[in-house]
């Protein structure tokens, strides 16, 4: 059994060994097993049953971080994205007005066109189309977005009286609940402690529980059917699937898959010295978005926690597979997962929120046609609250400028063909 394991993840070839392969893969689940509690959370946002989004969380989970154990054969676990789950939940849903169900047909939908993309080589054309400017800026917008989820779901700001937002009050139980695990949370994401936000999961759930916002004590009373459980699987609709509304969903959702996920599995496949494996790793990536909408979720990305699991040594997809199946057994742990508070959360989503922001050093503030449309994406995403009128927004301005100042050689056709689809939504909601 072993000489098969050492051939099929090929161990020795990479310089590890199975049992840093599997103490790799328990680290890596453990910083990242908190997504079934964010997820689902957001998801329910939605209109979706708590209870059957952490099953569809963890299905998916399973799922793609078996796929890219044995396909990609790399230490990338596959989990449903931060920000993108934001995308589906808060955008789709509730700003395009699509139903869950509808928005997971597009999940489905763009998952097909990211397979075509990553088995072809459109995704070289896509990624070398768009300027590193608007890369970055679409995960600083996300990253923003996430902090403002979280300062909202903890109740630190609220909807103002006198202006858009204000901040919330600070006497209630919620909002010192979500201060208090916020201070756990920073202190020991700062001071690296391993599994820091599975950490602040207990601690915050545990502190809200001392404030009375939840009655922990009913854990053990929490059930529900199969029915129940996997009511979102296979639930997509396609009833919507010939509006425009239904399109320009599909359109925002693949672009920013694609272009997220290029830039995360191609740095991590880097960092770990095997650039050979990212057709591979890209390829299960897809496969696993196209699932995850069968599966009731929103898209799984290779998730930056990976980078725990590798830094203990993974190398190969072993680590990955021993993290799936531990998605696997927390699937017994549901009723608890279920009672998890919006206070434990919330702290979650603004430390991720923060990290995404720091991208922001990367962009070129001296040149103003890189930067504007970059800042507009950033404030608009937030601002909107919507990640695709976010972004479409700053694709537009971006060729515009470079017109208006006489470098329109420096945008490819592609960019103008997606500028002009991105303008031509804008047109039909007024035409509307």
């Amino acid at each position: 059994m072993f000489n098969w394991i050492d051939r099929f993840f090929g161990i020795e070839v990479n310089g590890t060994t199975a049992k840093r392969e599997v103490t790799a893969g328990v680290i890596g689940f453990f910083t990242v097993v908190y997504i079934i509690a964010v997820n689902a959370l957001i998801l329910s946002e939605a209109g979706m049953p708590i209870e059957a989004a952490i099953v569809a969380t963890i299905v998916a989970s399973v799922f793609g971080c078996l796929l890219m154990g044995f396909w990609g054969n790399v230490p990338i676990l596959l989990v449903p994205g931060m920000g993108i789950n934001a995308l589906f939940s808060y955008t789709m849903v509730q700003s395009m007005g699509l139903t869950w169900q509808e928005a997971l047909a597009v999940v489905f939908v763009s998952g097909v066109i990211f397979v075509i993309v990553a088995f072809t080589r459109f995704s070289k054309l896509i990624s070398a189309a768009v300027p590193h400017s608007l890369k970055e800026a679409i995960t600083v917008g996300l990253g923003l977005f996430l902090m403002l989820i979280g300062l909202e779901k903890g109740g630190i700001v609220e909807r103002g009286t006198s202006s858009i937002l204000a901040l919330g009050s600070l006497g209630e139980a919620q909002v010192l609940a979500t201060v208090l695990t916020f201070l756990v949370a920073i202190i020991l994401f700062i001071r690296n402690v391993p599994g820091n936000f599975l950490i602040t999961i207990v601690v915050g759930t545990i502190i809200a529980t001392s404030f009375g916002l939840i009655d922990f004590s009913q854990a053990g009373n929490a059930s529900f059917t199969a029915a129940e459980a996997f009511g979102v699987f296979g639930a997509l609709s396609f009833g919507n699937i010939f509006s425009m509304t239904f399109w320009i969903a599909v359109f925002s959702l693949t672009m920013v898959l694609v272009f997220e996920n290029i830039g995360l599995v191609h740095g991590q496949v880097s960092f770990i010295n095997r650039p050979d494996r990212f057709s591979r790793a890209f390829q299960a990536n897809s496969i696993s978005v196209m699932a995850s909408g069968i599966f009731g979720t929103s898209p799984t990305v290779a998730a930056v926690e990976s980078s725990a699991g590798m830094a203990a040594g993974g190398r190969t997809g072993l680590t990955t597979v021993v993290a799936g199946l531990l998605f696997l057994v927390s699937a017994f742990f549901i009723p608890f997962i279920s009672l998890i508070p919006g206070s434990a959360i919330a702290p979650i989503l603004m430390i991720i929120g923060g990290l995404m922001l720091q991208n922001i050093k990367h962009l070129d503030m001296k040149d103003m046609s890189e930067s504007f449309p970059a800042l507009f994406i950033i404030a608009m995403i937030p601002f909107t609250y919507s990640i695709s009128d976010g972004i479409a927004i700053g694709f537009i301005l971006y060729p515009i400028l470079k017109v208006a100042i006489g470098k329109w050689k420096e945008v490819s056709p592609t960019l103008y063909v997606i500028a002009g689809l991105f303008l031509m939504n804008f047109v039909f909601q007024v035409v509307g």
